[in-house]
């Protein structure tokens, strides 16, 4: 049997009573499948669900086979390596006892058919150029890139009829992106990647979308989604502006008919009046005058009604597919301006071969730094926005500069976000500020939530809306992997912001699409040589 997973009206109420999301349905085969969605919809919760992690509220998840679940953060636990990391330290532990006499019948389990599984480990290893490590090796030791690149070999080492991987590209380089996308296509069982990286969707057959109404299924891969979300939002706009007119047409028709009957019922009383009719006669034509008023105003509160919950419904369409928005903001700069200035700089942490730097940056420069995990950007960032001195040199920074780390050092967990936009722009009204993170996506609820309760990806805007949104506004922009966590509007929405940002710009990235979005002018390229900035 081919394997699958599938929803039966799952659905599923957080902690604090709210319902993420109400009667999901749907199947997932083995098709390479993109699951996407807004950020906070609930997908990540979703994932887990399929991998049995959680139990929905309601309704239930059928499984054909084992799953192996891949969570968006690696966390090792104290004392892991590289081979517990990989999920094979049983399978290691039960081979070495085996080979120093063990005859228990679960060492033999524990092996299986893997007798060459230190053999797969290290191939696997050296394939995702991480050769240097061996399964003894502490994973505290790794880097965030390092770590998710082990997790993934030991991912698709498993004998698993399913993975699910949620976000498994955020921390890799260029080049184990890519080699990871050609690994996910020759994957040949089923397979769920949960992600808003455009490179890795292109290569599904599949993609599902998330969303307040529940699963959509597209076929084919991200060009053949985002073609249809386009299609899918013209025609939403003209279904929810037909309905508005419709309504428009038919509350206007039912006025007019309410004219026509009070004119009726002045004509019947004036001629009861004039034909001395008795005055039982006339009660009762009052009676079936006002029954009929009665009657078709009841009518017309139905009609009201059912033409009021169509406009509803599709403006419900159209909030699915709301726009993100990032306000650009104005910055006084000089193009001529010195803004950075390395001279001799000699860097801390980094491998020798890039530990020593010297350049200089202009206002409206706009510079990729690309480079291996692992060789100094974000130590270079951090160089740049104070937040580490170098070992050596003169670093001189003549420009208000504003860092965004990975981590989000700058957004507090136990503070809202409305409370730090308030702190980083004081000059703004409070509206002015909710309007901007409802433009994000971040409604009223959200907003006044500890941040730290957010998902990923919420985190990620309020971040950015700090930083975005600061008074004054930052003449120095440093940003570090930006897009990891965003969702696919959003990222788009920054690439857009950015575009027109006129103020100095250095931002570290992987992502290859998001990069050429920006309108970069200079690339600042980590190689075996040391640094090297050259035309974008």
């Amino acid at each position: 049997m081919n394997p699958y997973l599938a929803l039966e009206g799952v659905s599923y109420v957080l902690p604090d009573g709210r319902t993420l999301f109400t009667d999901i349905n749907g199947t997932f085969d083995q098709r390479r499948t993109g699951l996407v969605g807004r950020n906070g919809v609930g997908k990540s919760l979703l994932a887990r669900i399929l991998a049995g992690r959680v139990q929905p509220s309601i309704g239930r998840c059928l499984r054909s086979g084992g799953v192996y679940y891949l969570a968006q953060q690696v966390a090792p636990p104290a004392n892991a390596t590289v081979a517990s990391l990989a999920g094979v330290r049983q399978t290691l532990d039960a081979l070495a006892r085996i080979e120093a006499g063990s005859s228990a019948p679960q060492d033999f389990d524990a092996v299986g058919d893997r007798w060459d599984i230190r053999q797969q480990l290290r191939g696997a290893l050296e394939h995702h150029g991480l050769g240097h490590l061996d399964a003894d090796t502490p994973a505290d030791r790794l880097s965030g890139g390092e770590a998710m690149g082990v997790a993934l070999t030991g991912a698709l080492l498993s004998d698993a009829d399913f993975l699910i991987l949620d976000e498994p590209s955020n921390h890799l380089d260029r080049p184990h992106r890519r080699a990871l996308i050609a690994q996910l296509k020759n994957w040949s069982r089923g397979l769920l990647v949960v992600s808003h990286d455009r490179q890795l969707l292109e290569a599904m057959e599949h993609i599902v979308e998330l969303s307040s109404l529940g699963l959509r299924s597209y076929g084919g891969n991200y060009t053949f989604y985002a073609t249809s979300k386009t299609h899918e939002r013209q025609n939403a706009l003209q279904e929810f502006e037909r309905r508005k007119l419709e309504r428009r047409r038919e509350e206007q028709a039912m006025v007019k008919q309410r004219e026509r009957q009070t004119r009726r019922q002045a004509r019947g009383n004036r001629r009861g009046k004039e034909t001395n009719q008795a005055k039982i006669l006339l009660d009762r034509q009052k009676e079936r005058s006002q029954g009929s008023v009665g009657r078709l105003h009841q009518q017309q509160v139905i009609a009201r009604q059912r033409l009021d919950q169509q406009v509803r419904e599709a403006a419900q369409h159209m909030q699915n597919d709301a726009p993100i928005t990032l306000h650009s903001f104005s910055v006084a700069q000089a193009a001529q301006r010195r803004v950075v200035e390395l001279d001799g700089v000699e860097l801390p942490f980094v491998p020798k071969a890039m530990r020593h730097i010297s350049i200089c940056l202009n206002g409206q420069q706009r510079v990729g730094m690309t480079g291996p995990n692992g060789c100094g950007k974000s130590t270079l960032l951090k160089v740049l926005a104070g937040r580490l001195h170098p070992l050596a040199g003169v670093c001189k920074i003549m420009a208000e500069a504003i860092y965004l780390d990975q981590r989000l050092a700058n957004l507090a967990p136990e503070r809202t976000a409305l409370d730090q936009m308030q702190t980083a722009n004081s000059t703004a009204t409070e509206g002015d500020l909710r309007m901007r993170l409802a433009q994000l996506d971040l409604d009223a609820q959200k907003i006044t939530m500890p941040s730290g309760s957010l998902s990923g990806g919420e985190r990620l805007k309020a971040a950015l809306a700090c930083v975005l949104y600061a008074d004054p506004p930052p003449q120095l922009l440093l940003l570090d992997e930006p897009s990891n966590h965003l969702d696919l509007p959003s990222t788009q929405a920054l690439e857009a912001m950015l575009r027109g940002y006129q103020g100095t710009l250095v931002v570290v990235s992987h992502d290859d699409v998001f990069m050429d979005n920006l309108g970069l002018t200079e690339r600042l390229l980590a190689t075996g040589q040391g640094w090297c900035l050259e035309p974008w």
